[in-house]
C-alpha cells in the first residue's frame, strides 16, 4: 500500500548534508552551488569532514567562518553513510538535500525539487546526474557515465519521463520518512544511496524522478582511481545481491557476465593454442568469442561517436575507459557476491598507502 509522505508547512527549511573527503579542488564551488539555492526559507548546509589530507579541512573550516549557514561535523571514520547520518542528526530542519563534494546543484535545483516533493506527496526526489570533465580523460568518463552504454541505462544517467523510480541520484528528502525508516545503514560502504530508497519503497513510499532536476557530477580524474572507485563499487552491488537478492535489477549482472564471458575466453584460448582442444570441439568452443567482438564493436563505435568538441585524446581515452570501468565493477561483483564486500572500502579519493580508521 502507498503511503504518503508528510509535506511540512511552506518555508520550513532545508539542510543541506554533504559528506567530504579530499576535496580541495572541487569543495568550494560545490558549497557555493548550494548556498546560491533558492530556498523560502532558511537553509544550512552541514559539512562531514573525513581524514582529508590535501588541505580540505583547512578549506572547509575558512568557509564555515565566511557563512554561517556553513557547519561542519567530524566523520572520523571516513564512510559516507556514517558522515550523511552525522550530518542528517546535525541538522533541524524537515527536509533533507544530498550533495557530493563532487558536483554541482543547477540554479532553482532545490526550489524544484520541493514543488516535486509537495505535489507527489513522495518521501524522496532525485533528477539527472551530468557527468563533466575538464581534461581528455575526465571528460571520457563523463562520456560514458552519460551513455546507457556506460552505466547501464538508470534513469538518472540520461534523459526519460517524470514517474517513480527504483533509486535517486543524490536525493531530496523528508526527515520523517528518513527517520521513520532507520536513515542510513552505516554498514554499508557503497551502494547506501541505493539500498535506503529500497527501504524507503518497501516503507510504502514513493522515490520520484524528475528529469528537469539536474546535478553536475565530476568524476575521477585518474584511470587508477576510476578502476579502484569501480571495483569498490561492484564489490558492493555484490553485497548488495547477497543481502537483498531479487531486489536488484537485472542491469547490475551485464559487467560480471562480461568478465565471466572473458574469463571463459581465456581458457578456451589457451586449451586451443596448447593443441588440447583440436577439430570439431575447437570449433564449437570458439563461440565463445563471439559476444566478445560485439562487445569490442560496441567500445569502438563508443570511442567515434559523434559528440560535442571531442577530441582526438578524449576518443583514444573512450577505448580504454569503457572497458575498464565494466571489467573493474565485473570483477568487483563477483568478488562481492562470492566473498562479500564489508572489508571493502573506496580508496579512489586516497593517495594508494594512505591508512584509514
Amino acid at each position: 500500500m502507498t503511503r504518503d509522505a508528510d509535506v511540512p508547512p511552506e518555508g520550513s527549511g532545508v539542510t543541506f548534508v554533504m559528506p567530504v573527503l579530499n576535496e580541495r579542488d572541487y569543495l568550494e564551488r560545490a558549497v557555493r552551488t548550494v548556498l546560491a539555492q533558492d530556498v523560502d526559507g532558511p537553509s544550512e548546509i552541514i559539512l562531514a569532514l573525513g581524514p582529508s589530507h590535501d588541505g580540505t579541512t583547512e578549506l572547509a573550516h575558512e568557509l564555515a567562518k565566511s557563512d554561517e549557514r556553513i557547519r561542519l561535523v567530524d566523520n572520523a571514520a571516513a564512510d559516507i553513510p556514517v558522515g550523511l547520518n552525522l550530518a542528517i542528526r546535525a541538522g533541524s530542519f524537515p527536509t533533507v538535500v544530498r550533495v557530493d563534494a563532487h558536483s554541482e546543484l543547477a540554479p532553482g535545483y532545490t526550489a524544484r525539487a520541493l514543488q516535486t516533493l509537495a505535489r507527489e506527496r513522495a518521501a524522496n526526489v532525485g533528477g539527472i546526474m551530468r557527468a563533466e570533465g575538464r581534461t581528455p580523460f575526465q571528460r571520457a568518463v563523463a562520456h560514458a557515465y552519460n551513455s546507457p552504454v556506460g552505466l547501464g541505462g538508470g534513469a538518472y544517467h540520461g534523459s526519460g519521463e517524470a514517474g517513480p523510480a527504483e533509486s535517486a541520484y543524490l536525493g531530496v528528502m523528508r526527515r520523517s520518512v528518513l527517520e521513520d525508516v532507520g536513515l542510513f545503514d552505516e554498514s554499508i560502504r557503497r551502494g547506501e544511496d541505493w539500498e535506503l530508497n529500497l527501504r524507503i519503497r518497501r516503507a510504502g513510499y514513493r522515490v520520484w524522478f524528475d528529469p528537469a532536476l539536474s546535478v553536475t557530477y565530476w568524476p575521477r580524474e585518474r584511470w587508477t582511481r576510476l578502476v579502484r572507485q569501480f571495483r569498490a563499487t561492484g564489490t558492493w552491488r555484490g553485497e548488495l545481491v547477497r543481502r537483498y537478492g531479487s531486489g536488484n535489477s537485472l542491469r547490475y549482472f551485464a559487467p560480471p557476465l562480461l568478465v565471466l564471458l572473458v574469463a571463459i575466453a581465456a581458457v578456451v584460448g589457451v586449451l586451443q593454442t596448447s593443441r588440447v582442444l583440436t577439430g570439431p570441439a575447437a570449433l564449437v568452443a570458439s563461440v565463445v568469442y563471439a559476444p566478445l567482438a560485439v562487445y569490442v564493436l560496441l567500445v569502438l563505435a563508443f570511442a567515434v561517436a559523434p559528440g560535442r568538441a571531442r577530441g582526438g585524446r578524449e576518443r583514444l581515452w573512450s577505448l580504454a575507459v569503457l572497458p575498464s570501468m565494466h571489467l573493474a565493477w565485473g570483477a568487483g561483483f563477483v568478488w562481492g557476491l562470492m566473498r562479500g564486500a564489508r572489508e571493502t572500502v573506496d580508496t579512489s579519493r586516497l593517495e594508494r598507502n594512505t591508512p584509514l580508521p
